[in-house]
């Protein structure tokens, strides 16, 4: 009997078109722009306690005063009464695939979700605008004591275990789009590992922005405790549309004494989606954080997932890729605070720039004056492939002690000719070779994620360096 198994390229995170009138699907959407009233109708769609609504509207009042960024990109030209703030789609989040709303199944049909978690995911919750409209986990996670909600039905379910951590990492006063977020939020994941819980698969979430001038606000809280350990896998990606969308979420995780957390994300918006977004994750005593980041997609992406070494004998990792073409800028790389004794940190950062793209590595180590015995090591390698691309490395590095200490490595370089001529003499085409090299480049990002992703992540890379070489 012939198995009937999800085939790899079923997991399609290409920015595909999906084009559908918004009658079809929505059924409350704010008005343009962001104001009191309209934190206001936001939480009160959502039924929320008083102290959400509270911390909402002190959120809107830091976002209104806080200043831009002063590194990075220039977000001067974003014009924040644009964009619609919260749009809804379904009254209710669905345990069964048939009972999401047809439009929104049609497009997650065609990106190969339901497939994907039949075969390989322990959970996975899908959000489409500003609310989730399908989750499900199996049922031997559940009974393990393992909550994955999506955040506001956490909140409602669980409202004690939230509110102790909810941005507690991330406080609203972080950044202006932190408050933004504080402000706006809606969706995410919410994820608690009970004590010694080790989950085997994946939980995977999946976020989809389909409307034109639309913000997409997730809160991510993960929870791991003492012994546990979690897979979370993220995707996102929106069509093509001639104005742009803002994506500006906020993730923290807590990872209890000897637990483990890896998150994953490959991250594939369509070029008219500016990306902001803040990731923050504490680890205590012998906890180990690893980010697996990966940046293909947005017309402007500033991104620095950050480990919080609390705990003595902490780990945290970074790998990432970014890739960046057609004038798309990629700012992105990772931050490692070190306050715990004999801990430790690595961050590989991959680029990949062409046909214009700006691709820059910035990141922060900060060893603390207590963090004695602690090492970090930070490895930046940049790929240009044409004239008209470019690549900056932007680290800080500090060591407040005199037992520590911080490697630092940073590579920008062309395809090697010789390497190609060698490819091409043993009857590979120009383009095959390239994208070999570049694979071969990008090999330690790659081989970090599930086998289905990183087979993904190839097809998606093949596709996008369509048009680079002759």
């Amino acid at each position: 009997m012939k198995e009937n198994k999800t085939k790899l390229e079923d997991i399609d995170l290409t920015r595909k078109q999906f084009e559908f009138k918004d009658e079809d699907v929505s059924i409350f959407k704010t008005p343009k722009g962001l104001n009191e009233d309209i934190v206001k109708e936001i939480s009160s769609q959502k039924n929320e306690p008083s102290w959400m609504l509270e911390y909402r509207l002190r959120s809107y009042r830091e976002f209104i005063k806080h200043h831009q960024p002063n590194f990075g990109p220039n977000l001067d030209f974003l014009n924040f009464d644009d964009y619609t703030y919260f749009t809804r789609i379904s009254d209710k989040v669905s345990k069964s695939w048939n009972d999401v709303p047809k439009t929104v199944r049609d497009t997650f049909d065609k990106l190969g979700i339901p497939q994907a978690e039949k075969e390989f995911l322990a959970g996975v919750s899908t959000q489409y605008e500003s609310e989730a409209v399908y989750h499900n986990m199996l049922k031997e996670v559940e009974e393990k004591g393992v909550i994955f909600l999506d955040t506001d039905t956490a909140l409602k379910l669980h409202p004690d275990l939230f509110k102790k951590y909810f941005g507690k990492l991330v406080p609203f006063t972080d950044n202006k789009y932190a408050a933004l977020n504080g402000a706006c939020w809606s969706g995410g994941s919410f994820i608690y590992v009970p004590k010694g819980v080790k989950l085997d698969k994946p939980l995977q979430s999946y976020f989809r922005i389909n409307n034109e001038r639309s913000g997409q606000f997730e809160r991510t809280l993960i929870i791991i405790d003492d012994d546990g350990e979690v897979n979370y896998v993220e995707g996102c990606t929106a069509p093509q549309y001639s104005k742009d969308s803002l994506h500006a979420a906020v993730v923290e995780i807590f990872v209890g004494k000897n637990a483990k957390c890896r998150y994953s994300t490959i991250q594939n918006w369509s070029d008219n989606i500016v990306n902001l977004v803040t990731k923050r994750a504490m680890c205590e005593e012998n906890g180990l954080m690893e980010w697996i980041d990966g940046n293909i997609g947005s017309a402007l992406n500033m991104k620095y997932p950050c480990c919080v070494l609390k705990g003595d004998n902490s780990k945290g990792t970074c790998i990432s890729i970014a890739v960046s073409s057609n004038s798309q800028i990629q700012d992105a790389g990772a931050k490692m605070i070190h306050i715990g004794k004999n801990t430790s940190s690595s961050i590989i950062s991959k680029s990949i720039c062409k046909q214009g793209g700006i691709a820059n590595y910035r990141g922060l180590v900060d060893i603390k004056p207590n963090s004695i015995n602690s090492h970090a090591h930070v490895e930046c390698d940049t790929l240009i492939l044409d004239d008209k691309s470019a690549s900056d490395t932007i680290p800080t590095n500090i060591v407040e002690n005199d037992s520590s200490n911080i490697e630092h490595e940073a590579t920008v370089s062309k395809i090697d000719e010789d390497v190609l001529y060698y490819l091409m003499s043993r009857g590979l085409s120009k383009k095959d070779a390239t994208h070999l090299i570049v694979m071969g480049f990008i090999e330690p990002f790659s081989k970090e994620l599930p086998m289905e992703y990183a087979v993904e992540l190839n097809q998606l890379i093949k596709l996008d360096m369509e048009g680079s070489v002759g």
